[in-house]
Parts: C-alpha cells; sequence; structure tokens
C-alpha cells in the first residue's frame, strides 16, 4: 500500500484499504536466539517479576545498564504490540469477510479494540494501528529497528510521518537509508531524525512535498485543551507566515507596552493582547501578585488608576455547579462544559461576574442524592435537544473508557431498532468514531443498574468494560442553606 500523497495522521484514519496481513515477503526482524512463542499469561509473568523487583544492591554502573536494558524493553514491547495488532487486523477483517461484511466496512471497530486494550483514546488506536500496517508492509528496516528494540514506537512514528507524502518506492529508498544500519537510526536525536527526512524528502519528490504543505495550510485550526492550574491551552496551528506574524506582533506589543512603563511580565502582555484583540474586548488584566493588592504600583504607574478585572466575553459557558457550592457552604469543584473542573471558588467569581453584567441564565438540572442527572424518557427515535444537553453535560466527554473526546452523538446504548428506548437510562455520549465503531458486528451494550448511570459494553472477542458516568455535583440536603439567601441568589442569577 502506498500513502502517495497522504499525511501520517490521515492514514491512521483511514478503516480499509491494503496493508493488513503479511508484509508482502519483506524481511521480518529476526527473533533472539532461545526464544519460544509467548502468551499473555507469560508477559503477565514478566510484569509481576519487575513490578516485585526492588533493584536493591546493585552498584550506580549496573544501575545506567539496567536502565539501558529496560528501555530497549520498552521499544521491543512496542514493537510486539504493533506486530500484534497487524495480526490482530487480519484475522478482524477474515472473520468479517466470512460474514459477508461488505468489504468497505471491514476493519470497522478494530481500532477501538487496540485502543481499549492498551488504555488508550480511539483516535490513539487507530494511530498505533496504522502504523503498525504501515511499517510492516512498506518500511522493513523501520520495522526491524523497532522489533529489535533499537527505537522506540515514537522514533518509527517520525519516520512514517515524515515519509506519507512520498511515494512507495521514494518511501523504500529512505526506510533503507536511514533504518538498514538499526545502530544509525538510533543514534540520532528526534530533530535530527526529522530534518534529515525532510531535507531527503525535499530532493526525492519537491512535488508531493509541496502538495503535502499546501494541504496542511488547507488543514488550519485553532483548538483549546486544558492546563493545570485552572488554565487552559489555546493552541493554532498555523502556515509558517502566520503563526511568525502572530508572535511577532504580539511580542512589539508587549515590548512597546514594557516600555512605557506597563508592570506586567512580557508573556502576561502577550496573552492579554491576544484575548483582547481575538475577542473585541479591551485588554484590563492586572495582575495581583505582581502589582500589589489593588493591581496598582504608583512607583510603576506613575499614579495612573487601576484598570478592572477581566472583561466579560460575550459567549456561552455552561457551568455545572451545585447549589451547596454556588452558595459557598461546600468546596466541590464545579464543571464547565467542554473544559472540565474547575474550583468552587472560580465558578462562584465567574456567577457573580456574569451576573453583575445581567448575562447569567439559571437552568436547573435535578440529581438524585447519589449524584446522578435524571430526565423522564422520550417517546422518538431522536434524542429531544434538551435530553441530549443533559445527557451531554452528564457525561462530560465520550464514556469510551479512556476516550477524552468531546461528546458528538448522543447515542442509544441499546439500539432503538433493537427496542432501545429513547432515554436517559438508555442515552449515551459519545464521540463520532465510537459511535460508528460499536456499529461493527460483534458490539453490544447494555445500561447497568448503579448510583450513577452505568454501560457495560461486550467488544466482539468477548472482553467486557464497565463505562460509569462522573458524579454530579452534590444536591443540597435538608436545606441547609437559608431559604431567603437562596432565593435571593437564584432571583439574581436568572
Amino acid at each position: 500500500m502506498s500513502a502517495d500523497s497522504d499525511k501520517i495522521e490521515h492514514m491512521f484514519e483511514r478503516q480499509g484499504g491494503a496493508g493488513s496481513g503479511s508484509g508482502g515477503g519483506r524481511a521480518e526482524a529476526p527473533a533472539p536466539a532461545g526464544t519460544t512463542a509467548c502468551d499473555a499469561r507469560a508477559v503477565g509473568a514478566w510484569v509481576a517479576d519487575l513490578a516485585r523487583d526492588s533493584f536493591a544492591g546493585l552498584s550506580d554502573g549496573e544501575r545506567i545498564e539496567l536502565l539501558r536494558s529496560l528501555e530497549a524493553l520498552k521499544c521491543v514491547a512496542e514493537g510486539a504490540q504493533a506486530q500484534v495488532a497487524v495480526d490482530f487486523d487480519a484475522s478482524q477483517r477474515a472473520e468479517q469477510a466470512a460474514r459477508d461484511v461488505p468489504p468497505a466496512r471491514r476493519g470497522q471497530g478494530v481500532a477501538a479494540q487496540v485502543a481499549l486494550a492498551r488504555r488508550e483514546s480511539p483516535h490513539r488506536g487507530r494511530q498505533h494501528l496504522g502504523l503498525a500496517k504501515v511499517l510492516h508492509a512498506e518500511m522493513p528496516c523501520t520495522w526491524a529497528a523497532l522489533r529489535g528494540g533499537w527505537i522506540s514506537e515514537w522514533r518509527a512514528t517520525l519516520m512514517a510521518r515524515e515519509t506519507a507524502c512520498l511515494s512507495l518506492e521514494h518511501r523504500l529508498l529512505l526506510d533503507s537509508e536511514m533504518a538498514a544500519d538499526p545502530a544509525h537510526i538510533e543514534s540520532l536525536g528526534d530533530r535530527e531524525l526529522v530534518a534529515t527526512l525532510r531535507a531527503r524528502a525535499s530532493e526525492l519528490d519537491p512535488a508531493a512535498v509541496t502538495k503535502r504543505r499546501r494541504k496542511a495550510e488547507a488543514d488550519r485550526r485553532v483548538t483549546l485543551r486544558p492546563a493545570p492550574d485552572t488554565m487552559s491551552v489555546l493552541t493554532g496551528v498555523l502556515p509558517v507566515a502566520s503563526g511568525v506574524a502572530v508572535l511577532a506582533a504580539l511580542t512589539a506589543q508587549a515590548e512597546s507596552l514594557r516600555a512605557g512603563g506597563d508592570p506586567r511580565s512580557k508573556g502576561q502582555i502577550m496573552a492579554d493582547t491576544l484575548i483582547a484583540r481575538v475577542t473585541g474586548q479591551p485588554s484590563t488584566q492586572t495582575d495581583k501578585a505582581s502589582t500589589g493588592r489593588d493591581g496598582w504600583d504608583p512607583t510603576k504607574w506613575d499614579a495612573r488608576p487601576p484598570s478592572p478585572r477581566a472583561p466579560v466575553v460575550p459567549v456561552t459557558v455552561n457551568l455545572v455547579i451545585s447549589d451547596l457550592a454556588l452558595f459557598g457552604t461546600s468546596e466541590e469543584s464545579a464543571q464547565v462544559d467542554g473544559f472540565g473542573a474547575i474550583p468552587a471558588e472560580l465558578a462562584r467569581e465567574l456567577v457573580r461576574k456574569a451576573s453583575e453584567e445581567g448575562v447569567a441564565r439559571l437552568r436547573r438540572l435535578y440529581a438524585t442524592p447519589a449524584g446522578r442527572m435524571v430526565a423522564r424518557e422520550a417517546g422518538g427515535r431522536f434524542f429531544p435537544a434538551g435530553l441530549a444537553e443533559l445527557i451531554r453535560l452528564r457525561d462530560r466527554t465520550c464514556r469510551t473508557p479512556w476516550c477524552d473526546a468531546p461528546v458528538r452523538d448522543t447515542d442509544h446504548v441499546v439500539a432503538h431498532a433493537g427496542g432501545g428506548a429513547t432515554s436517559e437510562e438508555n442515552g449515551q455520549g459519545t464521540c463520532e468514531a465510537c459511535d460508528h465503531a460499536k456499529q461493527a458486528p460483534g458490539w453490544r451494550a447494555v445500561p447497568r443498574d448503579g448510583p450513577r448511570h452505568t454501560v457495560e459494553t461486550l467488544t466482539p472477542t468477548g472482553h467486557r468494560l464497565i463505562s460509569t458516568a462522573p458524579r454530579a455535583p452534590t444536591p443540597a440536603r435538608g436545606d441547609p442553606v437559608d431559604a431567603s439567601l437562596r432565593r435571593d441568589a437564584l432571583t439574581r442569577t436568572a
């Protein structure tokens, strides 16, 4: 299978196509002398032995040697996982073919099972399986280096990623140049490896490299993910010229304001300027830790008055918080839809600011004492908007174990065609990939009784997985908050 003109990420996501099964007669990594076939039980015994050993009594030289050997063991284990994944994919496709599954759907759900076995997200499962198939079919030298413990799975990923736009002929040539001698590729750092591959790719097929760059520019995007200390990381994947221009503009603004006496750090000014220019709000955030209790240091600001705190950005933010935490009698964390947990103190501050600006709207969700959100059943096949939103707020992220993707679909646990009800009990939030994977033959799921919403999933190989919804914020018990205080507060935030 050639990866002609495809990004490696997209290649990983393909469910069909060639490249599974045998490596087309290409060289396999030689097995060490004296080895025998192993199974999960034998590997489990090795894991248990390593876990029990304290490694006491070793000299420092022996510790370094052991670290090196364990690193090689990790690489060999990753290579073994790749081999098992390739064999599993071929077996599952053969089984699905025997069941007369259409060719276009063969392989559906395989990557999801690989992900579950490796305790990773479905997206990572597709990457692992796709990488294994590409290395096995198209990059025999890199495959041998991985199976022999010379390189890690990440180093093999770099090899596959940087050659993905090339024809099979050129890819095999680069594979041979870089990895035919395992000691050579082992000696290279990641940056050196990537730089060498990119330079050679441009020499071998400049048109393919240009086409790949233009496609990457078309895939520009902005994403957000949580960061430590209740912060977030906003990432923009931009064309190189645009990225450099954005950074230069923010840097120039920061240096100009710093030269004029602004007490904020360069990084603070750049962050505040980015917020201001994207949202259209004035840049007014100051840092009390660096400018004093009131955010104003007369010695640095030449008696200029302090600016107000952070502006209210005009977007909708769903904040799920218990009444106890809202009124200050509990410090249980709240949940920001699309972000995750935040401290109760910050949640109260957000509600207060929104209330002062007159943009807060209160919606009440009801939960059982065990922390389970509840709703009444609906009769249609599609989940009504209100019920779908409740399920999304209840589940927060995709319900598949180890999948942290945002909820995109409200899925019937027991399919509607199989008699499943359109209800909170029979609904779960999933990402698109997991929703499609579970439609493959052999997947089954049923709701289970429990204090919180619980789903048991049976995979085609007979493995059972339990998924339990996160605990909802604790509901009030016995009205510990003064009724008049609660009524006044609810009125202010409505």
